[in-house]
Parts: structure tokens; sequence; C-alpha cells
């Protein structure tokens, strides 16, 4: 397992490479964003003010530290054991392999601090891979031996009993004893995004504060005295995951316990808002949206059709309860992503104020600069997460992956599906689909997978297969979506984002057709995309398939049907949301 190719913008732990990065880009050139202000309420002196941070190099981190800061705190980063041994309070939000993770903390001396200080009961918070080093081993590519802390070995969820794996949104906690840090938790959902879990035993009893059902009960929290960690992400879940964090930094204040509306009961359905990013003919990054992927207006001047700033809507997103945002940057293919400094500066403004999910998508694959640099996607994708993204989406360099697969049977490990997911975890990889229906009157006829349409095609057809296409749809590709779904499962992907070309922008509704076939077949999560026109939409598709999400975007941007609507519809139809 390598460690990311960049150096962070802050200093961490010595272990990363020092290869040159984009970040020669973010020096020059700013943006006039203006990031929010006096938002939080400084600690109250400077000892009591700083957290220590262990970053060992894989995933967003940027998120933490932004939560940390927006609860009135300092970041101080672990260079040193020392820097364990001396810290206040120390918070390690680990992502990424088991295995990786142990390497690093055994090469840098990290481990053998970070027992020590667990040990003599100092302020320890542990996030998702920071709960699981905990343990004694883990199966993840092993088995590998851990901190050996907590009794138990962390094994992967079973997939064989219907759950898609990686278990990814938003479920519920059942809190089995006085945790603290979950006082302001109560009935509501939290999210998680993980492919391994630990599970509770006699043997760990004494730390389990908390479970969660998927499939079985697994631990999703542990507290002994001042030591806690939890499985899911405090911060990337809203105002929840902000309170978890302000208990853990604030262990002495008397804070008031918020009252509950409604008990969450198990995973919930989410709802995603997408906004397609692009330059407008002035050379301002807008939101847009296609209608059937044509994102100009049909005037005298065939202008860039805009809707909004992203920045903005992200924020007003997230404020209107959104699960996830989703940045698309729709002309990716044609540019050189890392020179696209004002896509990064979306993402670093962006999750300063936005603790939900953020993925985004477009022309991460290998790249050739003027000057005759070569950048790997895996580059790419590292400098999006350091920027802040929790996921990043691939599309037409996984349909090339998926394509070769097929012909050769052999995976190669060099596509950036690959190389991604083998990174940072198929849980932060997505690959985003683009279909469009080709009618047939024979079956047979398609030489791909090819089902019965509900609606007949223009000339009675009644079978259609699904074509896939690159190039933000401009060129179709001799492979279906059936194909390529099965293929980038097996390839490393972690969830599938399901476009319909037929359906973009006409607001009647998404593809069941195609998403049935979809869900049905892979036992990744599906998120349902193109053609929401009304909140009805989001609880068809819901209750018809096994889709995990859906996705809107135009309807949100216009705000014909706001996403408080969407969920209370589908809380009135008896469908699990996050409220």
């Amino acid at each position: 397992m390598e460690a990311p190719p960049f150096a962070s913008t802050t200093k961490t732990l010595s272990f990363r490479s020092s290869s040159p990065s984009s970040l020669l880009f973010l020096r020059k050139n700013r943006l006039n964003f203006r990031p929010s202000r006096n938002f939080c309420v400084r600690a109250s002196s400077a000892g009591d003010s700083v957290v220590t941070l262990l970053d060992y190099g894989a995933g967003n981190v940027r998120s933490v530290r932004n939560a940390i800061r927006h609860l009135g705190f300092d970041v101080k980063d672990v260079q040193t054991p020392e820097n364990i041994l001396n810290a206040n309070r120390l918070v390690f939000p680990g992502v990424g392999a088991f295995a990786a993770a142990m390497d690093v903390l055994n090469k840098n001396g990290m481990a053998e601090a970070l027992c020590s200080y667990i040990e003599k009961d100092r302020p320890f918070l542990g996030i998702c891979l920071g709960l699981q080093l905990l343990f004694e081993s883990s199966e993840e590519k092993g088995p590998v031996k851990g901190l050996g802390l907590i009794p138990g070995v962390v094994g992967r969820f079973d997939s064989s009993n219907g759950f898609q794996v990686p278990h990814i949104g938003w479920n519920a906690l059942q809190i089995r004893k006085d945790s603290l840090i979950l006082d302001d938790v109560g009935s509501n959902h939290v999210y998680f995004v993980h492919s391994y879990r630990a599970m509770p035993s006699d043997e760990n009893k004494e730390w389990v504060s908390s479970t969660c059902n998927y499939g079985d009960n697994f631990i999703a929290s542990v507290r002994r005295g001042n030591v806690h960690a939890v499985q899911f992400h405090p911060e990337k879940s809203g105002d929840v995951g902000l309170s978890i964090l302000r208990r853990f930094l604030y262990p002495k204040a008397q804070l008031t316990k918020k009252p509950t509306e409604r008990k969450a009961l198990k995973l919930a359905k989410r709802v995603i808002a997408c906004l397609d990013v692009r330059t407008n003919d002035k050379g301002d990054l807008v939101v847009t949206k296609g209608d059937q992927y044509d994102v100009r207006e049909h005037t005298k001047e065939n202008e860039v059709r805009e809707l909004g700033k992203p920045v903005e809507l992200a924020r007003q997103y997230y404020k209107d309860g959104a699960d996830e945002v989703s940045f698309l940057n729709i002309t990716g293919f044609r540019d050189f992503p890392l020179g696209d400094l004002p896509m990064l500066q979306v993402l670093r403004y962006t999750s300063e104020n936005v603790f939900v999910p953020l993925t985004v998508g477009g022309g991460i694959r290998d790249f050739t600069d003027a000057n005759g640099r070569k950048y790997s996607s895996l580059e790419v994708a590292s400098e999006y997460f350091r920027c802040g993204a929790d996921k990043i989406s691939i599309g037409s360099d996984a349909v090339y992956a998926a394509e070769e697969y097929l012909r050769t049977g052999v995976k190669s490990g060099n596509s950036s599906l690959e190389q991604i997911s083998r990174v940072y975890g198929n849980q932060a990889v997505v690959v985003s689909i683009d279909p469009r229906r080709v009618y047939l009157k024979n079956p047979e006829d398609a030489g791909f997978k090819t089902i019965r349409v509900t609606n007949p095609g223009p000339n009675g057809e009644e079978f259609a297969w699904y074509q896939c296409t690159v190039s933000g749809g401009r060129e179709g590709r001799p492979i279906g979506a059936y194909e390529l779904a099965k293929a980038v499962e097996e390839l490393g992907a972690g969830e599938i984002l399901l476009n319909c070309i037929d359906c973009d922008g006409q607001k009647k509704g998404f593809d069941i057709d195609l998403i049935k076939l979809i869900s049905d077949a892979v036992s990744i999560p599906v998120i349902a995309s193109s053609g929401a026109g009304s909140a009805e939409h989001f609880s068809e598709v819901f209750r018809k398939t096994n889709a995990s999400a859906a996705l809107a975007a135009g309807i949100f941007h216009r705000k014909e049907v706001p996403i408080q609507s969407v969920k209370e519809h589908l809380l009135n139809e008896g469908i699990e949301v996050r409220i």
C-alpha cells in the first residue's frame, strides 16, 4: 500500500513524499470567495484551544480540521511520537486500509506512543479507522495486527445476506451506556462509510458504548474513561456530528441535551443534491443543468445556462437537509484538473461550512501537462481529497478500464479505479455511468444484457439495452450499463452513480427499468440519477428498486421541489430518511 503522493497543505507525518503537485497553483491567483467569519467562539485559553491531530496521510482529513476550527479550536499536527505523548487532547481520523495505517504508525514510532497515551486515559477520539486500529487485528488483507488495546478482530461485512457493501449512509445508533459524547445523538442518524467492522463480545463489552445494525449489530462506538472512538464520521454527520465533537472538546461544559423529533430506526435512504459545475462564456465558475446533457440556453446567444454559484448553493443545500453534495465538473474531460484552481478552491471553501459528504467528479485520469510532467490519476484524486472531497467520481476512465478488463480478463492494477480504491479504499470511489437506451425488437440483436422495457420504444419496440457513453455523453461505447456495472464492482468501485441520458432534465421520473437492472445486479450501493421532477419520483424509485440514494439537480436549483419537501413526503410514505 502506497501513501498518497502529495504533501499536505499543513505539516504532518514525515512519511509523505514531496513530489511536486498542483499546490503550486494554489499559491497564486486565489479566487475572491469570501469564507464566512465569526462563526465560532474560540476556546478560553491558549493551552485549551489546541487539538493535536494524528494525520497519517490518507483521505480527507480537511473536514475534521474544519470541524474542529468551526468549534473554536486550533489544530496542531503530529510530527513526532513526543507530540502524541504531550497532547492535551488527541484526535485520530483514520481512513483507508488497516495494514497501510499500521505500517505507517509502526515505522514512525507512533504506535507505541499512541498505546502509551491511551493507556494513561488521556483525552482521545478515534474516527473510523481510528477506532478499528485499537483492536487486536484485522482481516483486511490480513490478518494484520492492530494496537491490541481492545479485544476483537475487525472483519468484513457479509454481503451474501443481501446487504450492500460498503455500508454507506446515515444509520441509527443503539446506545448501550453513558458515553458522554453521544448525549446529543439521541435518535438521530449519523454517517457511516466502511466495509469492515468490529463485533461486540463478552471480552470487549466493557468498551462498547453503542452499536449499529447492518445485517448484524456491530460496534459503532467505544468509551473507557477519557478514551473515545467512533466508527462513523462525526465531521460528516451534520449538526449531530458537530455536537459529538463539541462534547469531546468541551467535556466539562454544561451542554443542554437537544430534544429529538423522531426516532431513527435503520439505514436511511439518501437524498443527494448534485451541482453540475463549469465555466460560463465569461470564464466564471457556475452551476448549470443540462437537458439531455445540453447545458446551453436555446436563445440567439446560446449562452451557458446559469443556476447559481457552487459554494453558495452547496451551503444552502446543507442547511436544507441534503444528505450529500456532489460536484460534477462537466468539462473535466477536456481540461487538466490539477490546473483547475477554481474547482479546487470550491472544494476548499465548501468544506469549511458543509459537514456532510462531498463528492467530486470530472477529469480524474492520468495527465501530461504542457511541460511534459506526467500526473497519475492517483495524484489527481489525492489533491481532490486534500481539498475537501470525501469521494471521487470516475466516468470515462472507468469505462475504458472495464472494457479492457472484459476483453482480457486481467486486472492490470493500473487503471484510475484500481489505483485509487487500492490506496483510499473502495468506499471512496464512485463510478458514474452515463447510458442511453437502444431499443430493440429482438432481444438477441444486442450482444449485451437486454430487458423488456415498461414503456415501448418509438416504433413499438419492447426491448432495450443501455449503451454506455464517454466524454459527457458525446461518444457511445461498445459496452452495456449492466456489463460495466459488474466489471467496475470487481475492479474496486464502492458505489455507482447511475445516470440516464434519455431522462436527463425531462422531469418525468427516474428510469426505473435501468435502476432496477443495475441495483439488482451489484452488491455495492447504487445512486439513482436523472429525471426527478417531483417528490413522488423519489418514493417511486425507492419502492421499486434497490437504490440506496436518489440524486437531483435542476428541481433543487430552481426551487421547484425543496429538499425538505422530498424528505417529508418520503417519511409520509414510510421510507426511512434523515431529518
